[in-house]
């Protein structure tokens, strides 16, 4: 639907997250796939949704130059966000172990921000879904981490593998947004540039 209405426009996704990328597809949108490396630091003032929000833009930064009247760049990124502290990506399994560990039996806030960036125009969306999880025992934690390997997940999981599935007992939200995009917000956004 969205599709023919974007005929005019080209989209530029700049993830290399499967996960994404399969979200664009299913949302029959055509893109095309960039990737720049952009180191992710920012600036330790930044808090909750603000953190995600600026990745997002500086993720953006080094397309700018190259793009045309008629291109959608897309950049993203996704924080968890628990104990008034971020957590990104795991450094080790043993990182992971404490993420996690520090998850169990509480709940947590997944913050997913979407820069989409124009010749003329930048615009960034987020969403916020608050999860819960059961008591994890150690095994647990330590099993999924030796099976799934969740080095490449904000947070150190993926809600759609085995520790969302065994683990998670209550979220408030979008589901979507937890796997690493809040889908309905960017059909929302994308919408908006053609109405």
């Amino acid at each position: 639907m969205l599709e023919s209405k974007l005929k005019s426009y080209h989209i530029i996704l700049a993830s290399g997250s499967p996960r994404r990328q399969q979200f664009f597809r299913d949302l029959g949108i055509d893109f095309e796939i960039r990737l720049k490396p952009v180191k992710e630091e920012y600036p330790k003032r930044l808090k909750h949704f603000e953190i995600s929000d600026y990745l997002a833009q500086l993720k953006a930064l080094p397309f700018k130059a190259d793009l045309n009247p008629n291109d959608i760049l897309i950049t993203s990124d996704t924080i968890v966000w628990h104990n008034n502290q971020a957590l990104g990506k795991p450094k080790s399994s043993q990182d992971a172990f404490n993420m996690i560990q520090s998850l169990s039996n509480s709940t947590h806030e997944v913050i997913t921000s979407v820069c989409f960036t124009t010749t003329q125009l930048q615009k960034t969306v987020n969403a916020v879904t608050k999860v819960t999880f059961k008591n994890l025992t150690d095994s647990e934690i330590q099993y999924y981490i030796d099976t799934c390997k969740p080095f490449d997940k904000a947070g150190s999981y993926g809600i759609q593998e085995w520790i969302g599935q065994i683990g998670i007992t209550k979220i408030e939200g979008s589901y979507f947004n937890v796997v690493g995009l809040p889908t309905h917000l960017v059909y929302k956004t994308l919408g908006s540039f053609i109405s």
